[in-house]
């Protein structure tokens, strides 16, 4: 197996209001056309939102009312200023703050918010990760 990720796929209570709050933080929806999910580009991965019992029945497991808090999705900016005001952005779409910007341990400056379905995610500058231009990961070696 490569060691790529290619699709991230949230289980969500309403789709509608899960994309709307997905292009509110100004991602673009993609592949239109399909229906009963919805899709976003993020540099080289995808991600897709998609009725939560409807996610439970394709994998064959129990439906769960919220997902797990054992792993976070992490958005990386491009400066410290950025982490603060990609917090606020999502708390104005009816995110929930569960950690404000501040210094974090390992030298950056992070936060924590969920989202309306309550999928935890981090936002962090650090200032040893380097963003392509295309918003691309670059981990050093």
């Amino acid at each position: 197996m490569e060691p790529r990720l290619s699709l991230i796929t949230l289980g969500v209570a309403d789709l509608g209001r899960a994309t709307a709050f997905y292009e509110g933080l100004g991602w673009s929806r993609r592949v239109q056309s399909a229906q009963g999910v919805a899709f976003f580009q993020l540099g080289g991965l995808g991600l897709s939102l998609y009725p939560r019992a409807d996610l439970a029945k394709d994998a064959g497991v129990p439906l769960e009312s919220r997902p797990s808090q054992g792993f976070t999705l992490a958005y990386n900016t491009r400066s410290r200023d950025e982490v603060g005001k990609v917090l606020a952005q999502a708390e104005a779409l009816g995110g929930q703050i569960t950690q404000h910007a501040q210094d974090a341990v390992w030298g950056g400056h992070h936060g924590h918010f969920c989202d309306l379905d309550g999928f935890l995610w981090e936002v962090a500058w650090n200032p040893y990760f380097i963003l392509a231009n295309d918003g691309c990961l670059v981990l050093p070696a």
